[in-house]
C-alpha cells in the first residue's frame, strides 16, 4: 500500500490518473521546468505518461513519488520523492517541484523534511543525494537549509532544452 504522509499543512499521497490536469499544469510551466532536466509538457498525454511511470517505478521498488496537496485545498501543487533508489547501498536521490504560484510559502521545506524522515526511518537509507542545476539558487538554498552538504560540481551533467548544464551534487547522511 502506498504510504500517505502528513505535515501540518500538507498531505503527501499517491499520484493517480485523476491528477493528470494538475500534473500537466506543473510540468507544462516553463518557469517550473527551467531547471528540471526535461522539456515542458505540451500535452495531457505526457502527464498521463509520467503518472504511469511514477506508478511503475513504485511497483518495481525503483522510486517513490508523492503528490503534494494542501490540506485546506484539494488538488496537487507539486510532487516530491526518491529516485535512483538502491536498497542494497541504502541510498536514493531526492527530486521535487512545486508550481510557481506556491513558491516561498514553506510548503517544499515541510514536504522535504517529512520525506527525509521517511527515507531514513522507513526505507533505512544512509544517504540521500540531490542533483541541482548550478543556476538554481533557490533549490540549493532549500537543500542547505534542510542540512544537505554540497559535495561538488558534476560538469555538463544534465540537459535542458538541448543545452548541457553543470549541476551541484548534494547529500545528507543519516
Amino acid at each position: 500500500m502506498f504510504p500517505v504522509l502528513e505535515t501540518d499543512r500538507l498531505i503527501l499521497r499517491e499520484i493517480i490518473e485523476s491528477d493528470t490536469e494538475e500534473i500537466f499544469r506543473c510540468f507544462s510551466n516553463d518557469e517550473l521546468t527551467r531547471f528540471y532536466g526535461q522539456d515542458s509538457f505540451e500535452s495531457l498525454e505526457q502527464a498521463r505518461g509520467i503518472i504511469e511511470t511514477f506508478a511503475q517505478n513504485y511497483k518495481e521498488k525503483r522510486a517513490i513519488r508523492w503528490g503534494i496537496e494542501r490540506k485546506e485545498s484539494p488538488g496537487l501543487i507539486g510532487t516530491i520523492g526518491f529516485h535512483a533508489y538502491m536498497p542494497k547501498n541504502k541510498r536514493a536521490e531526492i527530486g521535487y517541484e512545486i508550481h510557481p504560484e506556491h513558491w516561498h510559502k514553506g510548503y517544499m521545506t515541510e514536504a522535504l523534511n517529512k520525506i527525509k524522515a521517511f527515507g531514513f526511518d522507513d526505507l533505512g537509507l544512509t544517504r540521500i543525494g540531490a542533483v541541482v542545476f548550478v543556476e538554481n539558487e533557490p533549490s540549493s538554498a532549500l537543500l542547505k537549509k534542510a542540512g544537505f552538504a554540497e559535495e561538488g560540481i558534476l560538469r555538463k551533467y544534465m540537459y535542458q532544452n538541448g543545452i548541457p548544464h553543470d549541476t551541484y551534487m548534494y547529500s545528507l547522511i543519516k
